[in-house]
């Protein structure tokens, strides 16, 4: 007969690490989303050579690992410039410039897919620039650009596992903690990754739902 020793109150624990992590995502992602879709624009509206700056800067937390960002974000804002930040501020502060990161390539590749003559005929009616990107440009280039959001998005929540370096408890160090206690390993680990299943699979399913709407359009 199966057995365990978890408890009512360890399954609560487990669902405030995973409460954890759905908060440090949404932030992420939604701030990092803001600043991704700026910088996009201001790489494709510069190009590749007045934008080097950003384009380098951008690429340092697209190559540094999250983890020694984190770590390294952790220790300078809080040992050497002692601004007293929690680790979730720190947290959300590194997670959302990865996101941005990787989102403002998104949103240029998304631009740079609209065509150019679509663009044309929208300035020769007399729209402005700002009216071409509202009414034109970013509705088409959000059609292009979301399968690699809704990837970009799953990637981060996954990839929140490793706050746990800026003593932030989220859903898998809830469960290490737990395995550490009850060492019931396959039993917490399946749990955690249902927990992780149940939190990614409305956000797959309702960008599926996008494309398939926004393709019969």
């Amino acid at each position: 007969m199966f057995d365990t020793a978890l408890t009512l109150n360890d399954f609560i624990f487990l669902a405030k690490g995973a409460g954890m992590t759905i908060f440090v995502t949404v932030i992420s992602v939604a701030l990092g989303t803001v600043l991704g879709i700026v910088f996009g624009v201001i790489r494709y509206q510069l190009g590749p050579v007045w934008s080097a700056p950003l384009m380098f800067v951008l690429d340092i937390f697209r190559s540094i690992p999250l983890l020694i960002q984190l770590v390294l974000a952790y220790a300078f804002l809080g040992t050497v410039l002692r601004l007293g930040l929690s680790g979730l501020s720190v947290a959300c502060m590194v997670l959302t410039l990865y996101t941005s990161a990787y989102c403002a390539e998104i949103v240029r590749g998304g631009i740079e897919a609209v065509p150019l003559t679509l663009r044309r005929a929208a300035r020769s009616l007399g729209m402005s620039w700002g009216q071409d990107m509202r009414h034109i440009v970013m509705p088409l280039a959000t059609r292009v650009a979301l399968p690699s959001w809704i990837g970009l998005a799953l990637g981060v929540m996954k990839d929140s596992a490793l706050v746990y370096v800026v003593q932030v408890t989220e859903l898998l160090k809830s469960t290490q903690i737990l395995i550490t206690r009850l060492q019931e390993p396959l039993l917490l680990l399946t749990i955690c990754g249902a927990f992780y299943f149940l939190i990614s699979f409305p956000v797959a399913r309702f960008g599926g739902y996008l494309e398939r709407r926004w393709s019969n359009d």
